[in-house]
C-alpha cells in the first residue's frame, strides 16, 4: 500500500508534463497552421496590390502621354497663328510701303512737272523783264520828250510847274483837312473844358462832406469756444433756428472766436449780426430765446432804417416824399458801393448837383432832389428783376413822384435811356465827381489788377501801338505809337478809339484820360 501511495504522484506528474507537451505540440500546430494562411492571403494581397498598381501605372501612363500630345497640338495651333498674324502683318507691312513707294512716285512726277513749269515761268519772266527794261527806256525818253513839249508850249521851267503841282495837290490834301477839322474840334474841346472845370471845382469846394467808407458787419466775436459750442446747439438746432429765423447764413470754421454772418441782404445781414451779439451777451441760447431776440432786432432795425431816411432827407431838405421813398432810402444807409456809403453817396450827389444847376441857371432844388433819388433803386435791385436805374424809375413812378426831370435822372443817370432834360447830365456828372474823388471807393487788388491788365490790353489791340502803361491808379493810360506808321491826325483818332472800347467794354468809377503818344528822335554821332 505505501509503495502503492508513492508510485501515484510520480505517474501524476508524468501525465501532467505528457498533457503540457501535448498541449505545446497542438499548439504549434494549431499556429503553424493559421500562419500560413495568414501568409498565403498576405500573398495574394501583394500580389493584387502589385497588379492594381501596374494598371493604374499603365492608365497614368497613357493619360500623361495623351495630355503631352493635346498640349503639344495646342502650341502647334498657337505657333501657326503666330505666323499667320506674322505673314498677315508682313502682308501689310508691304502693302503699306508698295503704296508709299507709289505716293512717292507721284510726288517725284508732281515735283518733275513743277520744275518744269519753274523753268517755264522764269524764262517767261526773263522775257518779261527784258520787255520792262525796254518800255522804261521808251517810257523815259517819251516822257522827256514831254516835258520838252510842255515847256515850249507852256514857257514854264521844271520848277515853276513842280510848284504849281505841290500848291494845288495842298489844297486838295485830305491831311491837311483832318488838320484842320482837328484844331476845331481841340479849340472847341479846350473852351468847354475850361468851363466844366470851372463849375466842377466850384461844386467840389462848396461841398466837401465828410465820408465815412463804413462796411457791414460780417463777422461776430465770440469770447470763447464754450460759447461757440452753446451757439451751435445740439446737432446744430440753435444755428439752424437762426438761420430760418433771420434768413442768413452762419458760417462757423475752426478759426478761433469768429463766427462769420453772409447774405446778399445788407439789412438781414445786419440783422443776424445784431442778433448773434445779443445772445453772446445774454449767454442763453436756445430757439425760443433766439426768436425773441430776432423779433425785437428786426423792430429796431425797420425804426433804424426809418430814421436814417428821415435823417437823410432833412438833411437833403428833400420835400413831399412818399413814406415809401423815405425808407427805401433808409435802407442804402446800409448798403455800399466799392466801400463807399450808398445814402451818402446819394447826399453828396444831391449838393453837387444843386451846386453845378446853379452855376448853370437851372433850378437847383430840382437838381438836388434828382440827386438824392439817383440810386434809390439799389435798396430794391436784389428783390427785383433789372438794372437798379430802372427799378427806382419804376419805384419813385408808384409812389408818388411825377416830375420827368426827376425819373429821367433817376432811369438815365448810367445812360441806360436817352435824357429828355438837362438835369439827368447833371446827376451823371455829379455821380462821376462822388464816385472818382479820392478815398470815396475802394477796390480789391484782384479787381484792381484786372482793370489795369483789361485796360493795357485794349490799348496795346492795334497794329501802331508799341507799348501802353496804365498810370493813377488806372485813371490814366498812356499809349506810345510807332511814328514812323502812325501820323498825327491818326494818334488822335487812334485815342477815340480807344477811349470808346474802354467805355463799351469795361465798368469804372469816374472816367479814364487816354493819351497817345508819338515820339521822333533823332539821332547823330559826333566824332
Amino acid at each position: 500500500m505505501r509503495i502503492l501511495s508513492e508510485i501515484h504522484p510520480l505517474e501524476s506528474g508524468i501525465a501532467v508534463l505528457c498533457g503540457v507537451v501535448v498541449g505545446a505540440l497542438l499548439m504549434w500546430v494549431i499556429l503553424r497552421a493559421v500562419t500560413g494562411n495568414m501568409l498565403g492571403r498576405a500573398r495574394k494581397d501583394a500580389e493584387q496590390i502589385i497588379q492594381t498598381a501596374a494598371v493604374e501605372a499603365e492608365a497614368s501612363k497613357q493619360r500623361i502621354e495623351l495630355e503631352a500630345e493635346k498640349r503639344a497640338a495646342k502650341r502647334r495651333e498657337e505657333l501657326d497663328r503666330e505666323i499667320d498674324e506674322a505673314r498677315a502683318q508682313a502682308k501689310q507691312e508691304q502693302d503699306r510701303l508698295a503704296k508709299r513707294e507709289d505716293t512717292i512716285d507721284k510726288k517725284l512726277e508732281k515735283i518733275a512737272r513743277t520744275e518744269g513749269r519753274l523753268e517755264k515761268a522764269e524764262d517767261r519772266v526773263k522775257l518779261t523783264q527784258d520787255e520792262l527794261e525796254q518800255e522804261r527806256t521808251d517810257l523815259a525818253a517819251a516822257r522827256q520828250q514831254v516835258k520838252d513839249r510842255l515847256r515850249e508850249v507852256s514857257g514854264m521851267t521844271e520848277d515853276q510847274a513842280k510848284e504849281l503841282f505841290l500848291a494845288e495837290v495842298r489844297i486838295d490834301s485830305e491831311h491837311e483837312a483832318n488838320a484842320l477839322t482837328q484844331q476845331v474840334l481841340e479849340e472847341a474841346e479846350a473852351s468847354a473844358r475850361t468851363r466844366s472845370r470851372e463849375i466842377t471845382i466850384q461844386a467840389i469846394q462848396r461841398f466837401a462832406a465828410e465820408h465815412v467808407a463804413d462796411s457791414v458787419v460780417r463777422s461776430v466775436r465770440i469770447p470763447s469756444d464754450d460759447m461757440k459750442g452753446r451757439i451751435i446747439g445740439r446737432e446744430g438746432r440753435n444755428i439752424r433756428a437762426l438761420e430760418r429765423a433771420t434768413g442768413v447764413d452762419i458760417l462757423v470754421d475752426d478759426t478761433p472766436g469768429v463766427i462769420a454772418v453772409s447774405c446778399f441782404d445788407p439789412i438781414r445781414r445786419s440783422i443776424a449780426s445784431e442778433v448773434l451779439q445779443k445772445l453772446v451777451a445774454d449767454g442763453r441760447v436756445h430757439p425760443a430765446r433766439i426768436e425773441e431776440i430776432v423779433a425785437t432786432v428786426r423792430k429796431d432795425m425797420a425804426e433804424r432804417v426809418l430814421k436814417a431816411g428821415n435823417d437823410a432827407v432833412m438833411e437833403g431838405n428833400i420835400r413831399g416824399l412818399s413814406p415809401r421813398i423815405v425808407e427805401a432810402m433808409g435802407k442804402l444807409h446800409f448798403r455800399t458801393s466799392y466801400g463807399q456809403n450808398v445814402l451818402r453817396h446819394s447826399i453828396e450827389v444831391a449838393f453837387v448837383s444843386q451846386i453845378i444847376a446853379d452855376q448853370l441857371g437851372l433850378r437847383g432844388d430840382v437838381a438836388r432832389r434828382c440827386g438824392f433819388l439817383h440810386d434809390i433803386g439799389k435798396a430794391m435791385d436784389h428783390e427785383v428783376e433789372g438794372g437798379h436805374p430802372a427799378i427806382g424809375m419804376e419805384f419813385c413812378r408808384k409812389h408818388g413822384e411825377k416830375s420827368e426831370a426827376v425819373l429821367n435822372a433817376v432811369g438815365g443817370h448810367h445812360a441806360d435811356i436817352e435824357a429828355t432834360t438837362p438835369y439827368t447830365p447833371i446827376v451823371m456828372a455829379a455821380d462821376a465827381i462822388s464816385g472818382a474823388r479820392p478815398g470815396a471807393r475802394r477796390e480789391s487788388m484782384e479787381l484792381y489788377v484786372k482793370r489795369l491788365e483789361q485796360l493795357e490790353s485794349i490799348a496795346t489791340d492795334s497794329s501802331l501801338v508799341t507799348e501802353a502803361h496804365a498810370f493813377q491808379a488806372g485813371r490814366e493810360v498812356r499809349v506810345i505809337v510807332d511814328a514812323k506808321k502812325c501820323s498825327d491826325t491818326e494818334a488822335f483818332a487812334l485815342s477815340r478809339r480807344v477811349a470808346d472800347r474802354v467805355q463799351e467794354e469795361m465798368t469804372f468809377p469816374g472816367e479814364i484820360k487816354v493819351t497817345v503818344l508819338r515820339e521822333v528822335r533823332a539821332e547823330s554821332i559826333a566824332r
